[in-house]
This record gives structure tokens, C-alpha cells and sequence, in this order.
């Protein structure tokens, strides 16, 4: 799988950034946009930090995702200038001295304490866009977000750079190498835990470097949507396993799904592979001009389907839809944007000045309501879930005859079925950079 090498992109990708800058500043009457890293958090009553998480913003200009207390400056006609912390400290590992293919195109001051970051900043910060969390506030510079500046510069990243889609196809690359490694270790018959450790050590990252929690689910526990508790010892018999986990690079992130049976679960795997071809269709969807919300409901349809063939459900998909059974096997959004943020943002923006696209009704957790366009990159993850409080809900609704329960029976011991890939919105065809990644990672 041919890798681009992000250096070579990168100067498009900062004359695009400058430009939706400028645009946005002067839509809000400012004069500079100023990008706080973001700071340490202390955990109350204590003398330790949270994990540093760095400021979105922040890490779609610069490859650097480990620099709190920095800054970046935008003023329109000028080069960006970075203020860079790296203090004297013997305590902590202190950030090495800025290098690599961004740094010719900045403006660079380094700095030992957070507060020599005033004498750098804009004179005025009534004349600032401060985009940040309140935490990075500094003397009078305190984050303003304004709202049509945040406007305008979320509705275009939606629409990704060659720089962002090179780093989001690293982030494949590197996810797919740990979900492989997952695998052989569910197969060879290893706890949560024992997967979970598995994955980081393939990726090379750890919980401060994935750009989520990595759900790692054997048997029942898959029928959990966002399970993270990583059980220590693996339960007999094992059955399934469905893992969600992806990597970063360089702040970009990869967001995947598998579900495996175990060794003679027959029927599972055929309905593994069921939802698995009908997810390809779906992925295949993915075209300029199309709304993704019409894609949701197709896929709720698709999976009824399956269902059906599988005995699950008595009624048509359709039926299945009307009356809110299928919301209790598919509970959650087909998918969502994606990028620098794993659940990015102005999913439901209406356009560059805000608004709202609600969801349909009856699909509460539903991330994304944009009609696709080109430069979008997006997450199909269609699932089928075994969960006893949702069935119960059926059941009170007066819906029970529209289930066979000695169907469900026999799926739940397995908790439920999700396939995740990432897909590029382009001009054509779906762009789809999860598959090729496995398929790659496959000859090797």
C-alpha cells in the first residue's frame, strides 16, 4: 500500500488552513487568530495531571501533539508564528527543539516559562480569535471562541487536505497492524486485557497516544457499545470477539471495527459475514451529493434484512423500521466525520455561517446530517446488537410478535456484530482506506 509522504503536502495544506483563516477572521471582524495548545488539567485534591490532550485546532496546523502551553498566531499576510514551550524542568521529558519538514514555514520563539508567551502574543487580544478551552487562559488572553469564526473554520474541516488524507491513511496503516495482532491473540486465547496489550504494542502507542479507548469485547460484552472495562482472564467457552481501536498520526486518527467468532461458531460467522458484505454496499454508498442521513435508514433497512434471513425478526425490514425494532438491533449512527477529532466536528452544521441539520426522528445518536461532499471522510459502521435492556423496550411497546426470542436466545451469548471502515468522499467512486490497509497488511 503506497504511502504519500506528508512533508511534500504540507505547504498546500497550510496556504488552505491560512486561507479559511483569513476568511473567517474577517467574517468576525478580528485581526489575528491565536491557537493556544492547551495546558495540563490537575486532577482535584491531588498533584496529578490528566493526560494532556492537545487542542484540536491546534494540531491541525502542527504535526505536534505533546507541547502544552504553546501557541500559534495567525495574522493574515504573514507567516504563522509559533510560540514554543520547552521549559528547564528535570522532572518531566521536556519537547527536543523544533525540527522536521514544518518548520521552515513558521515563525519560531521559543520560550522556558508559560507566561514569556505575553511578550510574543498579539497587542491587543480584544483584536483575537482565542480559539481554546478556558484552562488556557494567559494574563488578558483568555479564549473567546467566537462563534462565527469557530463557525466557519469546523464546517471546512470537513473537507480534508492530500496532507490530512496521506496522515489518515498512516493512522490505517498502523491501526490495521494492531487489530491483526488483536486478532492472534483472541485465537491463541487471550483476556481483554491480554488483546488490549497486544494492540498497543503492535501500534506503538498506548492510551496516550490512541485517539480513543480501544474497546476490546469477548462474548456477551460486545452487546456494550463503548465496553472499556478489559476483563483479566478470558471466559469459557469463548465465543466472539468484536474490537474497536484505532492509532494516530501525527494528531490524525484511525477508527476501525472487526468482529471475529470463535473457532466452530458457525452461525455466528455467517451472520459476521452477512453484516460484512452488506457494509462493503454501504461503504460503496458513499458519494458526492448523497445525504448521509438517507444512508442511515438504508442501512437500518439492510440490517433488517439480515435479520430476517437469519430468523431474528418475524416482520418486513420495513416494519421493522416504522415501529422502532430495528433501533433496538441498531442503536447508534452509521458513522460519523472523521480526522483530526475521531467524532470530528460540524456534523450537523447547515453551512460555513452555522445552523443545524437535526437528525431523522427516532435516531437520537445519529453524528452526522450533511448531504456527503468531496474532501469528507466518514465511518460506515453498521452493527447488529444483542442487548436485553433495548429488547426489553420492544417487548413494553407491544412489539414482542415482531421477534423470535429463540433466535435472540442464541445470538446473545455472542453480544452483537460491528464492521467499521473509513471512507473518502471523492468526485467518483468511495474511496476506501480501511480495506486496503488489511489487504496490504495481509501479503506482507
Amino acid at each position: 500500500m503506497k504511502q504519500q509522504d506528508p512533508g511534500v503536502l504540507y505547504s498546500h495544506h497550510l496556504g488552505e488552513l491560512s486561507r479559511r483563516a483569513d476568511a473567517a477572521l474577517a467574517r468576525g471582524g478580528f485581526d489575528h487568530l491565536v491557537i493556544p495548545s492547551g495546558t495540563l488539567h490537575y486532577q482535584a485534591f491531588d498533584d496529578r495531571d490528566y493526560p494532556y490532550a492537545v487542542n484540536p485546532q491546534f494540531k491541525a496546523w502542527l504535526p505536534l501533539t505533546r507541547l502544552p502551553n504553546s501557541w500559534l498566531i495567525h495574522t493574515p499576510g504573514k507567516r504563522p508564528t509559533l510560540v514554543f514551550y520547552q521549559p528547564f524542568d528535570y522532572w518531566h521529558a521536556v519537547p527536543a527543539a523544533p525540527s522536521g519538514w514544518w518548520v521552515e514555514h513558521f515563525d519560531i520563539h521559543i520560550i522556558r516559562k508559560p507566561d514569556q508567551a505575553l511578550a510574543l502574543l498579539p497587542g491587543d487580544p480584544a483584536r483575537c480569535a482565542i480559539v481554546g478551552e478556558p484552562q488556557s487562559a494567559l494574563g488578558n488572553f483568555v479564549p473567546n471562541n467566537p462563534e462565527a469564526v469557530i463557525n466557519h473554520l469546523d464546517w471546512h474541516r470537513g473537507y480534508k487536505t492530500p496532507y490530512e488524507i496521506a496522515l489518515m491513511r498512516q493512522a490505517q496503516v498502523l491501526g490495521v497492524r494492531g487489530h491483526r495482532a488483536a486478532e492472534a491473540a483472541f485465537r491463541a486465547g487471550a483476556s481483554e486485557f491480554e488483546i488490549h496489550m497486544a494492540y498497543c504494542q503492535a501500534v506503538g502507542q498506548d492510551a496516550n497516544d490512541l485517539p480513543y479507548g480501544n474497546i476490546i469485547a469477548l462474548n456477551e460484552h460486545a452487546a456494550v457499545l463503548h465496553y472499556t472495562d478489559l476483563g483479566r482472564s478470558a471466559p469459557q467457552p469463548l465465543r466472539s470477539f468484536l474490537i474497536d481501536a484505532g492509532a494516530s498520526a501525527c494528531g490524525y486518527a484511525s477508527d476501525i471495527t472487526r468482529t471475529y467468532a470463535a473457532a466452530g461458531h458457525g452461525e455466528f460467522q455467517a451472520l459476521v459475514d452477512a453484516v460484512d458484505a452488506a457494509q462493503i454496499k454501504m461503504c460503496e454508498a458513499v458519494r458526492a451529493g448523497f445525504d448521509y442521513k438517507q444512508l442511515h435508514i438504508d442501512a437500518h433497512l439492510s440490517l433488517m434484512g439480515i435479520l430476517k434471513d437469519f430468523g431474528v425478526i418475524t416482520v418486513s425490514p420495513e416494519a421493522a423500521l416504522a415501529t422502532g425494532v430495528s433501533a433496538a438491533f441498531f442503536p447508534h449512527g452509521i458513522g460519523h466525520l472523521i480526522g483530526a477529532q475521531v467524532h470530528d466536528v460540524a456534523g450537523f452544521a447547515a453551512g460555513e455561517h452555522g445552523g443545524r441539520i437535526e437528525r431523522p426522528a427516532g435516531h437520537p445518536y445519529l453524528r452526522l446530517t450533511r448531504v456527503l461532499e468531496p474532501g469528507m471522510v466518514v465511518t460506515i459502521e453498521p452493527g447488529l446488537y444483542f442487548i436485553d435492556m433495548l429488547l426489553e423496550e420492544v417487548k413494553k411497546a407491544g412489539n414482542a410478535a415482531s421477534i423470535n426470542w429463540g433466535r435472540v436466545d442464541f445470538f446473545r451469548p455472542y453480544g452483537g456484530v460491528r464492521i467499521e471502515d473509513e471512507v473518502l468522499c471523492t468526485e467518483g467512486q468511495a474511496d476506501n482506506l480501511t480495506r486496503p490497509a488489511f489487504a496490504a497488511a495481509a501479503t506482507d
